[in-house]
């Protein structure tokens, strides 16, 4: 099996990477093959006895994306994009990776031909829905972003759905939740605080939290984001029908139930290293995202992620700090 990763530098893609590496298959189908590029060039895994192809490439460049497809990749994990603070800061550049960048890749596909039709998964977004908000959004509420992050997630959710119908491709888009706790520096995604209140702590650092405590979010872990992704790639298209993206499940919880878990796991010490600093900016966007969802329908397909929030916290202790906590 070949299988493609855009974005593949960032941090789901080292994740899914390694993961992949570490199965050594896919579907029950041994890896044969990574194809892996980025705005900069990805690390190549260690330890993989197939072929890994590793090159800094621009999505939104035609000829890149072509030449990445050029070897008819069975699977494509699309990851590539400007996270949602930095699009809405810069239009232009959200515009032309998220959405001009996604459809120049799906036009590669489409241009092999010759019956060439891969598995295309496609990391979209909860930022897709606007409100006013019912009290659980299930996957048929209509998609009304209110930030141009969202905007260009749903403009491609169209695209997939309709390349899908088309028979060019074989996409599934999964909306993902906030993925924490992100190892490694901030970025600039407007959820980053998410996982740095967490994530500093633990570190023995301070925190900055940008909005109200009562803000309530939805969470999975970088493991379940991974998982999803796996699972989404070997989901039969009779069962996921012609509606191809689906909100992803997660842990809904507000900002003070995040940090009571942290005091639960880590204690007042760790939980005291949080300053509050509001961002009238970032708490803008935040009240543009909707919080809680009824992931029904990915349930029934499989999907999993973690019961709470506690739980998210000890994926990271034991999958970042080797179970071990600053004093």
């Amino acid at each position: 099996m070949h299988i493609l990763i855009t974005g593949a530098a960032g941090m789901i893609g080292r994740k899914l990477v390694t993961r992949l590496v570490n199965d050594g298959a896919l579907n029950g189908q041994p890896i044969g093959k990574l194809t892996l590029i980025d705005v900069v060039s990805p690390q190549k895994p260690e330890h993989f006895s197939g072929q890994i192809e590793a090159a800094a490439a621009d999505i939104a460049e035609p000829a890149a994306v072509s030449a990445a497809v050029a070897g008819r990749p069975d699977v494509i994990f699309h990851l590539a994009g400007v996270v949602s603070g930095e699009a809405e800061l810069d239009f232009d550049k959200g515009m032309r990776v998220n959405l001009d960048g996604s459809r120049a890749l799906f036009e590669a596909v489409r241009a092999v031909g010759g019956g060439y039709r891969p598995r295309l998964v496609f990391t979209s977004s909860i930022a897709v829905f606007g409100a006013p908000f019912p009290a659980a959004i299930a996957d048929d509420f209509h998609l009304t972003p209110l930030t141009s992050y969202g905007t260009q997630k749903a403009a491609t959710e169209l695209l997939l759905a309709d390349y899908t119908r088309r028979g060019f491709l074989d996409g599934v888009g999964i909306r993902l939740p906030s993925i924490v706790v992100r190892p490694g520096r901030p970025n600039k995604a407007a959820s980053g605080f998410f996982s740095s209140i967490v994530r500093e702590p633990l570190n023995g650092e301070e925190a900055v939290l940008p909005v109200a405590d009562s803000v309530v979010h939805w969470h999975a872990s970088p493991r379940a984001a991974v998982g999803f992704l796996i699972h989404a790639a070997g989901l039969e298209a009779a069962k996921l029908g012609p509606r191809v993206n689906l909100t992803m499940p997660g842990v809904c919880c507000t900002v003070a139930e995040q940090i009571a878990a942290l005091r639960r796991i880590a204690g007042d010490k760790v939980a005291a290293r949080i300053r509050r600093a509001p961002d009238p900016l970032v708490a803008r966007i935040v009240a543009g995202w909707p919080s809680r969802f009824d992931p029904a329908r990915a349930l029934e397909l499989g999907f999993r992620a973690e019961a709470s929030f506690d739980d998210i916290i000890r994926v990271h202790v034991e999958d970042e700090l080797g179970g071990r906590i600053a004093a």
